[in-house]
């Protein structure tokens, strides 16, 4: 008899992702020891002797509750007697701008990236499902930050070099909490999925529930299909806005990015302001403060024009419309 249901659906989608990395590789498993990353480690351990991969897991220690290290410690002997090696831990400092919950991804994809790279893996797996594919959606509708917002996570991205990838995107979380009872793993349920303080665990425990009981079951998965076909849209103006850029970015003394006008009024909408934004990202303006308001104004000095002078850029900087160019740089 084969392993239960929602066994076999974690394994395959990890063996799915496995069979496109290289012969011999080291691929880690990102474990905090909750259900979809505990299912996400056992199938990894199962999958990967069995296509010629090597399998690891770390765990991230962010020191913000009594016993968190003694948690990673649990994480990593669960890890190991699952069979990955290296099976290890690592403590992180959480701080820095964008409140907790951002500071804390931040100091785990660092510490991600530096293990990954120190340990020559060829990627990096993430538990992230359905459901959180569906609540990042939510949050980016909440945003109001368009289709790039609305696409929710990629199934795979690297930084700092290092591929990362999400093989649990079209799982929701009931399987891999069935796939954690069955495998006979005891996930660890972080209170701070409960703690109502975060937007996030509102959307969760409140949001969606309430649109399951509104509009009915399939909430998340629409959610989910709507975030692929969103990116598969964003994707293809990225690329149709890059072309362009190349196209008209020119020279300028003084300025970081020049860009000119004749060709760039003519962009369809969608096209042009992708445009601005990343001259204003190449000349300086952090991407994370560079909201819809700034391109907008930014946009209307190309397609609104009655003679204002600049618009004011997070990041100190300034765009200028001189000369039939329009110039980003310091103020």
């Amino acid at each position: 008899m084969g392993p239960d249901p929602a066994v076999a659906a974690v394994r395959l989608a990890v063996r799915r992702v496995l069979a496109d990395l290289p012969a011999d590789a080291l691929v880690l498993a990102a474990c905090s020891g909750g259900a979809d990353s505990l299912a996400l480690a056992g199938a990894l351990a199962f999958e990967a002797p069995r296509v010629g991969r090597q399998a690891g897991g770390i765990t991230i220690d962010h020191g913000l509750q009594d016993g968190s290290d003694e948690r990673a410690d649990t994480v990593v002997r669960t890890m190991a007697s699952l069979g990955l090696d290296p099976a290890g831990s690592i403590a992180v400092t959480v701080d820095g701008p964008g409140g907790p919950e951002s500071a804390a991804r931040d100091a785990r994809y660092t510490a991600l990236d530096d293990a990954a790279r120190r340990l020559s893996a060829a990627a990096v797996l993430l538990g992230h499902t359905q459901d959180d594919q569906a609540e990042t959606v939510l949050l980016g509708l909440a945003r109001g930050s368009g289709a790039r917002s609305l696409s929710g996570m990629p199934a795979e991205f690297r930084r700092q070099g290092v591929l990362y990838l999400r093989p649990l995107l079209g799982l929701d979380r009931a399987t891999t909490r069935r796939a954690c009872t069955a495998m006979g793993l005891d996930p660890w349920d972080d209170p701070h999925n409960v703690d109502s303080a975060y937007a996030r665990v509102r959307v969760r425990h409140e949001a969606l529930p309430a649109l399951e009981k509104a509009l009915g079951p399939g909430v998340a998965e629409a959610l989910a299909r709507t975030a692929r076909m969103l990116r598969d849209d964003a994707d293809a103006l990225d690329d149709l806005a890059a072309r362009a850029f190349t196209d008209l970015e020119a020279p300028e003394d003084g300025y970081s990015v020049a860009l000119r006008l004749e060709g760039l009024d003519d962009l369809p909408r969608a096209v042009r302001t992708r445009v601005l934004r990343m001259a204003a990202v190449k000349a300086g303006s952090p991407p994370g403060t560079l909201a819809a308001v700034h391109v907008d104004a930014v946009d209307r000095l190309v397609t609104a024009w009655r003679g204002q002078r600049h618009v004011d850029l997070p990041g100190g900087l300034r765009a200028v419309r001189r000369y039939a160019k329009l110039l980003f740089g310091p103020v």
